[in-house]
């Protein structure tokens, strides 16, 4: 049993996958979200969307981040992530404007302030107001906050975000066939509408990261931190200390500030590549959950994904990895490893598509692509040999 199994994580979500099988897939089943006919305002050319995501367990490196550097900003990052989660699955249907967003904060008063929740409040709405900026427009529509303390330890930062579109600008990766290739969209770096350095590391894998990284001492001091009823060796069983130095791409920062990086948001570029190159875009799919396993989910037919030239993994991953001795077949199902956008396109537009990522600062290039088969299959290749799922 790997160690994220041990700490009750699913990095595929089997269990949730077989409590949804029965119900009603939407208007089209192969897309990244739930798509369903237009209630809100009933017209057969529109379709309404709902959907829901948050921070998940990243909202703990943050509580013990502030905990021990008195740094309260660093929720603002948390604020970020819930929202991007949200809104990036969106993008992958082709929705980049006119959102609505609703928040919903559980918190442990005993644990979690008033400063705490006012700096996530108005974190939500500096995201809004930073992506407005780029013709993204959502709106707060405020939320539920709840003082649950006998069901959550800390705190947990989730969203609701939603959308009535017009059907014919949706990207349902019903076009995904043989021939494509996969454009990904690095996941590191510093965008050009970012303002520091990003690991790449997501909201995503943050249960193992955490507890493979960080020192047991973080256990001794924040018991509220973890499910008691673990067992002692899957627990804060790693080197390193939050504020431990680590430099990243020329860039010195901590270990803290490496899992605590805001989730990338790839909405500029991919409003530009709708506006520009809505034929082109055959299916996008965002490597959240699953890590490069997600695609295989959404593929409309049987086929083969073959990523054989996939970026080196950031130095965050390489970390988490040497520390938790996990292989390279666990890694690549729960962290995107270098790249958390991927682009489904015809050979001859990838460089397009490359060029518009790179005007905001993204590395992109064609990570792979899509063969005939029998079946659905995934098959990563690589310094580490070929994994095949």
């Amino acid at each position: 049993m790997s160690l994220y199994s041990q700490r009750g994580v699913s990095a595929q979500k089997e269990e949730v996958h077989a409590a949804t099988r029965h119900l009603n897939q939407g208007l089209f089943p192969n897309a990244f979200c739930k798509i369903y006919s237009d209630f809100l305002g009933n017209d057969d050319n529109w379709v309404n969307i709902m959907h829901a995501d948050g921070a998940g367990t990243k909202s703990i490196l943050a509580y013990l981040y502030w905990k021990e550097t008195g740094d309260i900003s660093i929720w603002k990052g948390i604020a970020q992530d819930a929202v991007i989660m949200n809104l990036d699955d969106l993008l992958c249907v082709g929705i980049y404007d006119n959102l609505l967003f609703s928040s919903t904060i559980d918190r442990n008063k005993q644990h979690i302030p008033g400063e705490v929740l006012e700096v996530i409040i108005n974190g939500t709405q500096e995201v809004f107001n930073w992506l407005k900026d780029f013709g993204i427009n959502i709106h707060y529509l405020g939320g539920e906050t709840a003082d649950v303390g006998d069901v959550v330890r800390t705190i947990a930062v989730n969203g609701t975000m939603t959308a009535r579109w017009q059907k014919r600008k949706l990207v349902t990766n019903d076009r995904i066939q043989p021939g494509d290739v996969i454009v990904g969209l690095a996941s590191s770096g510093r965008a050009n509408y970012e303002a520091e350095y990003n690991s790449g590391i997501g909201s995503n894998g943050l249960t193992s990261a955490r507890h493979d990284v960080l020192k047991k001492k973080y256990a001794d001091a924040f018991p509220q931190t973890f499910e008691p009823q673990l067992d002692d060796e899957v627990v804060y069983i790693g080197n390193y200390d939050l504020q431990d130095v680590i430099e990243a791409d020329a860039v010195v920062t901590n270990i803290g500030k490496l899992l605590l990086s805001p989730t990338r948001t790839y909405a500029p570029v991919v409003k530009t590549l709708l506006e520009q190159n809505f034929e082109d875009l055959h299916g996008l799919i965002h490597c959240s959950g699953g890590g490069q396993t997600k695609c295989m989910k959404y593929l409309p037919g049987n086929m083969r994904v073959v990523k054989d030239n996939l970026f080196e993994p950031p130095i965050i991953f390489d970390i988490i990895q040497q520390e938790s001795k996990s292989t390279f077949s666990e890694m690549y199902q729960v962290f995107n490893m270098g790249h958390r956008l991927e682009v489904f396109t015809t050979e001859g537009k990838a460089n397009d598509i490359i060029s518009i990522a790179k005007q905001f600062a993204i590395d992109a290039k064609v990570i792979g692509r899509v063969e005939e088969s029998g079946n659905k299959e995934l098959i990563l290749k690589g310094s580490f040999g070929e994994i095949k799922y």
